[in-house]
């Protein structure tokens, strides 16, 4: 009885110099000048002082083109916007990728609110600060109810929507991780294993994010774009916070008040957020359409970029010019 007593006493001990270890070596901040040259379309990135807090965001096209706002998802940066970044600003757009507060190379603030609502009032800055009334929102995943929010709460802001396999609800933070992230204490020791965990990544893309016979291929330059802006302490604590301050069941509720002409594109073996999801989205808001991809998760401007920035394309022109398409990568428009 005596040794387990001892065995279980080591065990713990081991464990927590592994966590204190983990913690004490983490860097505080996400340095630019040591990580930035590594950053895709680099020399279109800019940085800018919005409420005190500086965003780094890039942008590409003609300044007097339709603008285009690009708005990462959750643990994101701009990187999920690489294959399309210069394809859509070629297409005749201006476009603007920011990373949003807490992610990438913006700040992190220690006191901030990490909500959809002050996602969407840095949007709002960034657009007064780059001098764009209005703009399109193109919006992945949880960057999909930042955009919906800002149509909410800034409807002169925004003249278009495309929503991309966007949150709607709570339901992705009732998933066992995001509730061991979220719980008191745990998720503060534990989450800066589990976003450093290069196998849970791994596992994640392959089973949830990506979907079975997806031509994206996860190789390690994407897993490294992925850990890089994560690794630092204001990374891990804007994550948590994030997930702690998660509320979107607003996008469901609210979604019928969301009047803008909307794009919807969603993978049809999104397991991430369910075509479902989009779904309820089409039948709720008055003026949207919904595209489905086939064979795509939940990254369908990374799986299929070109039949993204097409679609985007189209639609931004003239959304009447969406037409039914039968091919391998669109399955239906509705």
């Amino acid at each position: 009885m005596k040794k387990r007593y001892w065995i279980a006493g080591a065990v713990g001990v081991a464990a927590g110099a592994a966590v204190t270890a983990k913690l004490l070596s983490r860097p505080d901040e996400v340095n630019w000048d040591e990580h930035g040259q590594q950053l895709p379309h680099k020399e279109h990135s800019r940085f800018a002082d919005i409420e005190g807090v500086r965003v780094h965001y890039q942008e590409a096209g003609a300044p007097d083109a339709p603008p285009l706002v690009l708005i990462h998802g959750f643990c994101a940066s701009t990187h999920v916007w690489r294959a399309v970044f210069l394809p859509l600003a070629e297409s005749g757009f201006r476009v603007i990728a920011p990373d949003l507060l807490g992610y990438g190379f913006s700040d992190k603030p220690r006191d901030g609110a990490y909500t959809f609502e002050a996602q969407a009032r840095m949007i709002d800055g960034l657009m007064e600060h780059l001098k764009i009334e209005r703009a399109t929102l193109v919006g992945s995943s949880y960057g999909g109810a930042v955009a919906a929010t800002c149509a909410l709460d800034y409807p002169s802001r925004v003249s278009k929507l495309v929503m991309i396999g966007a949150v709607i609800n709570d339901d992705p933070v009732r998933q066992p991780i995001a509730r061991l992230a979220t719980a008191p204490l745990v998720g503060d020791l534990v989450t800066p294993f589990m976003l450093d965990s290069r196998r849970l990544s791994r596992w994640r893309q392959k089973k949830k994010i990506l979907a079975s016979g997806s031509p994206l291929l996860y190789d390690e330059e994407r897993l490294d774009a992925h850990h890089r802006p994560l690794r630092a302490a204001s990374a891990h604590r804007a994550v948590l916070r994030t997930l702690r301050n998660w509320q979107a069941g607003r996008i469901e509720q609210q979604a019928h008040d969301i009047k803008q002409p909307t794009l919807l594109i969603w993978g049809e073996n999104d397991l991430e957020i369910p075509l479902r999801h989009g779904e309820l989205l089409h039948e709720k808001m008055p003026d949207a359409r919904l595209v489905v991809l086939r064979r795509c998760g939940h990254l369908p401007q990374e799986e299929y970029p070109q039949e993204f920035v097409k679609l985007v394309t189209e639609f931004c022109s003239d959304a009447r010019q969406l037409e039914q398409r039968d091919s391998e990568f669109q399955m239906s428009v509705v």
